[in-house]
């Protein structure tokens, strides 16, 4: 492939840098064929317009190819504004050597794909390296859902294909590579499991927006697969999409009515959204079909109290510590008058655990004095430290809540909340500097931990703070 495009042009530093488009270019066409336009090299030597392939149902979707040389762990991409907005995904190409005029072979790996509407860019240029990327398996699935998004047919590309492309990352020491599977070779059954698979391999990543893409896979093979609409569920519940999750369970359990989990998943996203009477009748579903899940009736238990039915909590709760008398279940304040006398406290558990109540009522002042009591038993108790900044937040001690959140950052360096609620508080205090010295420690370890959402907005927050920055840096 690399002698099809070896003399394009003298100059060394345009030819290794087309070359290393077009062997990326050449990769994607590979792997999506028929589903997209050819390329027209003879129009591309002039530029392409930022568009490097247009959907052949849908000429208005625009596919952007980006090729980088590098590494796994160390490659980046980058994106401009204008590609961003012309373009409906960017697929990554990784290429592990360095491009030159001597060698005729190149190792590509297809690293994974980006929708641009997960990118907010209004002008400049964006990096971004292959831990933000969706994975490389499900990029026909979501072309194909921004077709059927779009009222385009798909009849024509089914029409000219007879294998279902599966991209599977196999590791192999130190390389690694995309192997194509197809029905030829795999059945309907493995295949629907290599796309469960790949959905899980996602979700345990936390890259949520992937795992549904590969779980919808799945489904296009096997419609009444309950498990697979569950898993669907669960990870709409983890970015937030909680009408979404809801929908997802009841096709579970339209397929399978006794799928316990499936009401305990719904009920936990209605409580979320505020519907607590609908998060009542899925948790008494999940009783029904299981009558010893203590959590079935811990979380009703949370749902009656938040609708003021103390007594129905009450007797939720109780029934819960009978069936799981391990649990580590702590009854709301406001719902506990079971004894005259309020037992003291022994344990730093069990102070942090009334503090905890304490802060859920309102008492912050009380909070704040149970916290102190468990630090004294346990100094190093991280999460007491983080409370007792937000108590001291909420009676207004901002400059405690920093020294607070100090600490835990002093015991563990890699907690990303503690820098972000650092920041978030030195920010009232007028300190921006400090500010977006902590957001951009947040952001980072929010992107370690492939946390992308609390990644996005955090880097917003600091884009606020500059723009306010140099706007009050303005003389008029």
């Amino acid at each position: 492939m690399a002698e099809k495009y070896k003399r394009v042009s003298p100059v060394r530093d345009v030819f290794t840098s087309f070359l290393k488009g077009k062997l990326g270019e050449e990769l994607v066409k590979e792997r999506l064929a028929g589903f997209i336009t050819e390329v027209d090299y003879e129009q591309h030597l002039g530029g392409d317009g930022n568009v490097d392939f247009t959907l052949t149902a849908n000429p208005l979707i625009g596919v952007e190819v980006k090729s980088r040389c590098g590494s796994f762990d160390s490659v980046k991409w980058s994106v401009t504004s204008e590609e961003v907005a012309k373009n409906a995904v960017i697929v990554c190409v990784l290429i592990q050597e360095k491009i030159n005029e001597a060698q005729s072979e190149y190792n590509l790996v297809l690293a994974g794909f980006l929708p641009t509407a997960m990118i907010k860019l209004k002008t400049g240029r964006i990096s971004f390296g292959i831990q933000q990327l969706m994975y490389g398996g499900g990029l026909v699935c979501y072309l194909e859902q921004l077709l059927s998004n779009s009222g385009s047919s798909l009849a024509t590309y089914h029409s000219n294909r007879d294998k279902l492309p599966v991209y599977q990352y196999i590791s192999s020491g130190e390389q690694g590579k995309y192997e194509h599977e197809s029905d030829s070779q795999h059945s309907s059954e493995s295949l629907v499991h290599l796309y469960i698979q790949n959905g899980d391999d996602s979700f345990q990543r936390a890259n949520y927006e992937a795992a549904i893409i590969a779980y919808n896979g799945a489904l296009k093979i096997d419609a009444n697969n309950a498990e697979v609409y569950y898993k669907i569920a669960a990870a709409k519940y983890q970015f937030g999409d909680y009408e979404g999750a809801i929908y997802s369970c009841q096709q579970a359990v339209n397929i399978n009515p006794n799928y316990l989990k499936a009401y305990q998943r719904s009920g936990l996203a209605r409580y979320q959204i505020g519907d607590c009477e609908g998060a009542i009748v899925d948790f008494t579903q999940a009783i029904r079909i299981n009558p010893h899940d203590a959590f079935a009736y811990l979380n009703r238990a949370y749902a009656r109290s938040h609708l003021g039915d103390n007594q129905g909590a009450i007797e939720d709760y109780t029934q819960a510590i009978k069936l799981n008398p391990d649990a580590n279940i702590n009854l709301p304040a406001e719902i506990t008058p079971i004894t005259t006398t309020e037992v003291t406290p022994n344990t730093s558990e069990e102070f942090k655990t009334r503090g905890n109540s304490r802060y859920e009522v309102g008492d912050y002042t009380g909070a704040v004095a149970d916290y102190t009591e468990t630090i004294k038993l346990n100094i190093s108790d991280a999460d007491a430290y983080f409370n007792r900044a937000n108590a001291k937040y909420e009676n207004g001690d901002f400059r405690g809540a920093v020294e607070d959140y100090t600490q835990v950052i002093k015991i563990n360096p890699l907690d990303a909340e503690a820098y972000f609620y650092r920041g978030d508080v030195n920010s009232e205090l007028g300190d921006k500097q400090a500010a977006v010295e902590d957001f951009k420690k947040a952001v980072d370890l929010y992107y370690s931990e492939g946390k992308l959402v609390e990644y996005r907005n955090v880097r917003e927050r600091i884009l606020d703070i500059e723009i306010e920055a140099s706007i009050d840096s303005l003389n008029f």
